[in-house]
């Protein structure tokens, strides 16, 4: 039973409050309604999407109301962790944090004390968060979150599940992550290895590599780039493992910071002492400064191998120092054939990218993007299709199976939400019904691109024209729908990624974005 609260008084601030959660899931959305109604009854304003009215461009209503908000308060159970629309949420409210301040994020518990997905463990894990177990602990979240909101510490947030790494953010490589979505973990039995697997594995295990994963959004890099990162253990090699996207907007902001705390990263994750507060040198250029530290208190400083793996390298491209960065991996790369820098001949490069950086980068001999062995991901083979069908315990007929390669294309992540669906709670026709609804089982996925594309309108009207037909015109924009996994290439055409995009954007898009 709900312990009562006692009501807020009338000089109690008010707090702007976005509430997150999985839609259509329980305890999910029951509780969100019920701290909607707790919380606007304390006189505080409270949005949450069922909000939105018939006819509300609810994407764009979305980014606006998560920008003016002080909080955004997630519930974050074993299905909402994997959701995609909760993580964008996430997403666009922490780069709003960065720049203002606000929404300052309160995540909630609920009945789930497991590992939560990568990158979501990297957001949230160091956040006190509220626990809610079962409904008798309903009242003490409630107090809990007004009591913050009203301008109490998250260290008020007392409820946290046991557990034995209290503290610790794990390396990516060895998380638990849950199946579908974001990275597949090692021993994850539905993987399917493609031929740039077997490739990039293999080359791993030689001395001096680099290896370039290559491909859009949820196609598998980060997959392929743990695997690599595992493997390179297996050959004795120590790891250091970067995300770009976890370095902040602040220190993407200057180029100096980010070439240190690059450093600091590094080392942090080898154990090594961080001394380049001591050991910078102002008076050399920062990628001169960083690959004589990098040399000196990091090659020299270990016996083994190392293999430096940078996921999402493209993050860069929208700072203004992306070139000095990359022309000083692709020297380090060359350092490797000198004979009088022997140091470098241990160094492994792997860089996984959404991005075809050569449009990126106008100085092709700095460019680390183009030696070296290139993984380019692709879609899935329709046997591969089969594979998955199987492995899945046959949800599908051939002739169903046929039906679901043609309507995704193949496309890895959409592939095995349909499987995993099909396992758990839909009927094959029903999928195919929904295929294109908003609360349909790739509802999550495609809502997450339409608010992506909010606000971007020379985009959406560019992706508007190659979902109808017509041809696009400005190549830029047709390389940036590519680079996002959203068109492709057929015949010197530029033709939607697959046919459930070209439905679903088709009746979502306007003409004029």
């Amino acid at each position: 039973m709900t312990t009562p609260v006692q009501a807020s008084s009338p000089h109690a601030p008010r707090a702007r409050v976005f509430l997150s959660y999985k839609r259509n899931a329980a305890p999910d959305e029951p509780l969100a309604r019920q701290v909607l109604q707790f919380l606007t009854g304390q006189g505080h304003s409270v949005f949450i999407d069922q909000k939105l009215k018939i006819g509300q461009d609810w994407a764009r209503e979305i980014e606006n109301e998560l920008r003016q908000a002080d909080f955004l308060i997630v519930f974050l159970s074993e299905a909402s962790s994997r959701s995609e629309m909760v993580k964008g949420e996430i997403e666009i409210a922490r780069r709003q944090a960065e720049q203002g301040g606000k929404p300052r994020i309160l995540p909630v518990r609920v009945g789930f004390a497991g590992s939560l997905p990568y990158p979501l463990n990297a957001y949230l894990d160091k956040i006190q968060y509220a626990f809610w177990q079962e409904e008798g602990d309903t009242g003490k979240v409630l107090a809990d979150l007004h009591e913050v909101l009203c301008g109490g510490t998250l260290a008020d947030l007392e409820h946290r599940p046991p557990t034995d790494t209290e503290g610790v953010l794990p390396p990516a490589y060895a998380a638990p992550l849950p199946s579908p979505g974001g990275t597949l973990d090692i021993e994850d039995p539905w993987y399917l290895q493609r031929p740039h697997d077997l490739t990039a594995l293999s080359l791993i295990r030689q001395p001096g590599q680099t290896i370039i994963i290559k491909g859009p959004r949820q196609m598998g890099k980060s997959s392929l780039l743990v695997r690599v990162a595992a493997a390179a253990l297996d050959a004795g090699k120590r790891v250091a493992l970067l995300d770009f996207h976890l370095f902040d907007q602040a220190t993407k902001a200057s180029s100096e910071l980010f070439f240190r705390r690059f450093l600091a990263a590094i080392a942090e994750q080898l154990d090594l002492p961080d001394q380049v507060a001591e050991s910078w040198d102002p008076g050399l250029s920062n990628p001169q400064s960083c690959t004589r530290y990098f040399e000196r208190q990091i090659l020299a400083k270990i016996p083994e191998p190392l293999t430096l793996a940078i996921d999402e390298a493209d993050a860069l491209f929208g700072t203004s120092f992306p070139a000095d960065f990359f022309a000083m991996l692709r020297s380090w790369h060359n350092s490797r054939a000198s004979p009088t820098r022997k140091l470098w001949k241990k160094l492994d490069l792997v860089l996984a990218t959404s991005t075809e950086p050569y449009m990126l980068i106008d100085r092709l001999h700095e460019s680390p993007f183009n030696v070296g062995s290139v993984s380019a991901l692709s879609d899935f083979l329709p046997d591969q299709v089969r594979e998955l069908n199987r492995l899945h315990r046959s949800p599908l007929s051939p002739q169903d199976v046929e039906r679901l390669a043609a309507l995704l294309g193949g496309h890895p992540y959409m592939t095995r939400k349909a499987l995993y669906a099909l396992t758990k709670e839909l009927a094959p026709e029903a999928l195919f019904a929904q295929a294109t609804q908003d609360g349909g089982p790739f509802g999550d996925h495609l809502r997450y691109y339409l608010l992506r594309l909010q606000g971007r309108r020379e985009l959406a009207a560019a992706l508007w024209q190659i979902v109808n037909g017509r041809s696009c015109e400005d190549e830029v924009l047709a390389y940036r729908l590519e680079g996002a996994g959203l068109v492709r290439r057929q015949g010197g055409k530029v033709v939607p990624r697959c046919q459930l995009y070209a439905d679903y954007f088709r009746e979502r898009l306007h003409p004029h974005g």
